[in-house]
C-alpha cells in the first residue's frame, strides 16, 4: 500500500511546483495525469467507487492499482505479480470521510500461488481537516491515519495520508 501514496505525493508536488494548472474536483472526475521526473501517474475513475492509477516508473516496472475512493488499495498489478485485498465488509459505508471518523475493516490479502496467512485489519482514524499547499495550489485534505494489523494484532504498517476527497487522491504521507 506504500507505493502509490509516495508516488502520488511526488507526482502532484512536481506538477504544482512546475506551474501546471491546479487539479480540481471537475478535472479529477474526468481523470488526470500527474508527473515528475521518473514517474508518470494516470488517475481514472472506475466503476464501483474505484480509482484506477496507472504508474509508469523510469527505473521500475509499470504498476496499476485500484484504490477504493482513491484511498484504500484493493488491487495491484505489476510485472512482479498481482495482489488483491478482499474486504469482509462494505467499504462504501466508510465514505464520505469526516473528521473524527474511525473504522476497522477486516480483509484477506491474496497473491498468486500463495495461501493467505490469515486476515488483517485496516484501521482508519480521520484526525482532522487541513489545507495542504503544493506549489501555488491549495487543497482541502483530511489527515487519515491508516494502520494495518495482522490477525494476531501486530502492526504491519502505519502511516498518515493527507487525502483530498475532491480529487479522490492521497497528496502526501
Amino acid at each position: 500500500m506504500k507505493t502509490i501514496s509516495i508516488a502520488t505525493a511526488l507526482t502532484i508536488l512536481a506538477s504544482a511546483a512546475h506551474g501546471a494548472e491546479c487539479i480540481d474536483a471537475k478535472a479529477a472526475k474526468a481523470g488526470f495525469i500527474l508527473e515528475r521526473p521518473g514517474i508518470h501517474s494516470e488517475f481514472r475513475p472506475a466503476a464501483g467507487g474505484m480509482v484506477s492509477v496507472a504508474n509508469d516508473y523510469q527505473s521500475q516496472s509499470p504498476q496499476t492499482q485500484f484504490l477504493f475512493g482513491g484511498l484504500i488499495e484493493v488491487f495491484r498489478d505489476s510485472e512482479t505479480g498481482q495482489l488483491a485485498m478482499i474486504p469482509f465488509s462494505d467499504l462504501r459505508k466508510l465514505f464520505p470521510l469526516k473528521a473524527g471518523a474511525k473504522s476497522k475493516t477486516v480483509f484477506v490479502r491474496l497473491a498468486a500461488n500463495k495461501q493467505p496467512k490469515g486476515t488483517e485489519t485496516l484501521e482508519i482514524n480521520v484526525k482532522g481537516k487541513e489545507t495542504f499547499s503544493l506549489g501555488d495550489c491549495k487543497y482541502n485534505v483530511l489527515a487519515v491515519r491508516q494502520t494495518i494489523k495482522s490477525e494476531a494484532g501486530k502492526t504491519q504498517d502505519e502511516f498518515t495520508a493527507l487525502y483530498a476527497p475532491d480529487l479522490q487522491a492521497v497528496l502526501a504521507r
